[in-house]
């Protein structure tokens, strides 16, 4: 009697639409915060110190991401990938919503930094099973369709925050609540993924054999994402303080101004579609070069035309830059080890987002402007574009992909 081959699972709309919602999880830790951090201080003002806390506590998570996203990568490889997901899905519902039943900034504070544990096991394990599931096309249908749904759902997302903070100053921890429907979702579409057996076969490696970690295209592609970065939050972070040294500093002036230019993002996402085809090296340099420009001519710009036109080629780089990383750094990973190196990936991320201002406050003191800093960055980003064209094959090898 013959034994019928093994039917492997084949991921669907169900798995793609819950990774891709779990993705932006950790946005809502920053975005969601922002229209509560005014009531916040108000509250807590018996409080010296709570002029620099709230603040504070807005970024906390991002911080503790970049620390323990490589321990959150090791136990991806060694525990499995859909078990941790639940598990920090689970703890991010908790202890987001904590702060609705806390009345001590520490406190409160404490429960951010156990958010960004959240967070690390999420974000990892989230672009592991990216890798696990789906080939290189797949791979840039699913991260495309972030980026295009990325900027509606972080409107959204401010749109609730608002009117949820302007019923209490804790009522915006509310939103955190979306990780337990996420959580369920998992529980009923997210599965284990099978290891790539085949794939090493067809290899002619063997399946019981382990391919050695791939250090040396984890350290280029963590570098070049440490940078990407830090570059990628100059605008996010500092925007604000180029518009008043414009002259505009009216908040639903600046919004006004804006809104047009940061639909580009959805311009990025479709420029990382369409240039697949041509492989990291040609994407790589495309939005470092876009993002840097954009930078720059926010530099040089001496109205908010110039501003706006300068913004619209940052935010088109900027809807490119997730993406292009996450699936050039996927190619290097075979299955064993993506745990791993997407762990390596999310902390280099993360500890570009916490260095940033650093950077810029570094580079404001020597140009003595924010402009300059922006101009200085810019610059900054087209060499590291021109740099990453001479430093990456045109054509990655993909090992542990079909």
């Amino acid at each position: 009697m013959s034994i019928a081959p093994k039917a492997y699972r084949q991921p669907g709309l169900a798995q793609g639409l819950t990774i891709v919602v779990t993705g932006f999880l950790p946005i809502i830790a920053i975005v969601s915060m922002f229209p509560a951090v005014p009531a916040m201080i108000a509250h807590f003002s018996a409080d010296p110190s709570a002029q620099t806390k709230v603040p504070a506590m807005v970024s906390a998570p991002g911080l503790t991401v970049a620390i323990l996203a490589l321990f959150a990568g090791l136990m991806v490889d060694k525990f499995g990938r859909r078990r941790l997901l639940l598990l920090s899905t689970g703890l991010y519902g908790f202890v987001g919503m904590a702060p609705m039943f806390l009345d001590d900034l520490n406190h409160i504070y404490a429960s951010r930094l156990l958010l960004g544990v959240a967070e690390a096991a999420i974000l990892t394990t989230a672009n592991t099973l990216i890798g696990d599931y789906w080939d290189e096309i797949g791979r840039r249908k699913w991260l495309a369709l972030q980026g295009f749904i990325g900027p509606f759902f972080g409107s959204a997302v401010i749109f609730t925050s608002g009117y949820l903070a302007a019923m209490s100053w804790n009522t915006v921890f509310l939103i955190y609540g979306v990780g337990f429907l996420a959580f369920f979702a998992m529980l009923a579409f997210i599965y284990e993924p099978e290891n790539d057996d085949t794939a090493r076969k067809m290899l002619g490696i063997g399946a019981e054999a382990s391919t050695p970690f791939p250090w040396s295209g984890v350290l280029t592609f963590g570098l070049v994402t440490l940078f990407g970065g830090a570059l990628y939050y100059v605008f996010i972070i500092n925007g604000g303080i180029v518009w008043q040294e414009l002259g505009v500093s009216d908040p639903a002036e600046i919004g006004r101004l804006t809104t047009i230019p940061s639909l580009f993002v959805i311009v990025g996402a479709a420029i990382f579609w369409f240039t697949g085809r041509f492989g990291p090296r040609a994407q790589l340099t495309i939005f470092l070069t876009l993002l840097g420009s954009g930078l720059a001519v926010i530099g040089i710009a001496s109205d908010w035309k110039l501003m706006v036109a300068g913004m619209a080629l940052q935010q088109t780089g900027a809807g490119m830059a997730v993406p292009t990383l996450i699936a050039w750094a996927q190619g290097y990973l075979p299955f064993e080890h993506r745990g791993r190196g997407m762990g390596v990936w999310t902390s280099a991320f993360f500890l570009g987002q916490f260095v940033s201002p650093l950077l810029v406050s570094v580079a404001r003191t020597s140009s003595g402007t924010m402009q300059g800093a922006f101009l200085i960055a810019g610059l900054l980003g087209i060499g590291i574009a021109v740099a990453t064209w001479f430093i990456v094959a045109p054509r990655l090898p993909a090992p542990g992909t079909v």
